[in-house]
């Protein structure tokens, strides 16, 4: 089994959007959205939620009302403000550190799991995607991220899929890093803009510390051709493979717009044309299937959401 996760060092370069065109045109994959903070990718697959299941993640304290002799202990040492005489006041400073009920002489105050967020399974035209959605204010993004991969993990493992696409979510923080480690290839978005050119610079320091296998894909590639060539320069001369360039083009947005990949649109043959060998040279990489068997073909009609 062998997982593809696309990233950028910034949001905007369109990595959604390339990993929906990617879903589209690979055969026999389970499908991941690890932007858990912001999810979309549900939004362009069509997808329909056939399974929900709680997140939990760090401590939140219960206070036992009958118990709690109001003493005002809690709010002495609570840092955050969070707790004023066993009443819990402002539920978004707490972080869960417990001092509260460590010290509350009446035992009255209990730390308990706290519901974080929810990850999903749902049903696509593209086939099963595992997502998820993080609470307001609430962090432990990366053990949400961790959680659905985990999931995709065990959905393509049952079902003996040969492939996982992970649309990984922006940045180098700690929800990359979750959806990174232990990928078999990055697939790293950018731009040819100064910002974006320096943010997949410290991209690919992050991937190499994993130890992972990175290739580039330079996005609306026509808008700046010198920061294009710089960019393909910079990639030869670290080894790094582009594996695919995309020109600009409105059919993004307008595919957005519709609810579809740009390969659904019924304009641009250059962009469509491009995402195709990206993908080839893609499954060359992961040494995966580029097409679907007449076999596989006939499964995927009779189980469309295998």
């Amino acid at each position: 089994m062998k997982e593809l996760v696309i990233v950028s060092g910034k949001g905007g370069t369109g990595k959604t959007s390339i990993s929906a065109a990617l879903a589209f045109l690979a055969p026999q994959k389970v499908l991941v959205d690890c932007d858990v903070d912001a999810a979309n990718f549900h939004l362009i697959s069509g997808a329909a939620i056939r399974e929900t299941h709680a997140f939990t993640a760090g401590f939140e304290p219960h206070v036992d009302e009958e118990t709690c002799t109001h003493c005002g202990k809690c709010t002495d040492l609570c840092r955050f403000e969070a707790i004023t005489d066993g009443v819990i006041t402002t539920p978004l400073n707490c972080e869960g550190c417990g001092v509260c009920a460590f010290n509350c002489p009446a035992h009255a105050i209990s730390m308990k799991e706290k519901q974080a967020g929810h990850w999903f399974v749902s049903d696509t035209r593209f086939g099963r995607l595992i997502h998820a959605e993080l609470g307001l204010s609430v962090e432990n993004s990366g053990k949400l991220v961790s959680k659905v991969r985990q999931e995709a993990k065990k959905i393509a493992t049952a079902h003996r899929l040969p492939l996982i696409i992970t649309d990984g979510p922006p940045g180098i923080g700690c929800p990359a890093i979750a959806a990174l480690s232990g990928a078999s290839l990055a697939l790293a978005v950018v731009e040819p803009s100064a910002s974006s050119m320096h943010d997949v610079k410290r991209l690919v320091d992050l991937v190499s510390h994993f130890g992972l296998p990175l290739s580039v894909c330079i996005n609306k590639s026509t808008l700046h051709p010198e920061n294009t060539q710089e960019l393909i320069a910079w990639c030869d001369h670290n080894a790094i493979p582009v594996a695919g360039q995309l020109p600009y083009s409105d059919a993004f947005r307008n595919a957005i717009q519709s609810g579809k990949t740009v390969l659904e649109m019924p304009e641009n043959a250059e962009v469509k044309d491009s995402l195709k060998k990206l993908w080839h040279n893609l499954a060359t990489l992961l040494e995966v299937p580029a097409t679907e068997s007449k076999f596989g073909y006939l499964q995927r009609r009779l189980n469309p959401f295998r």
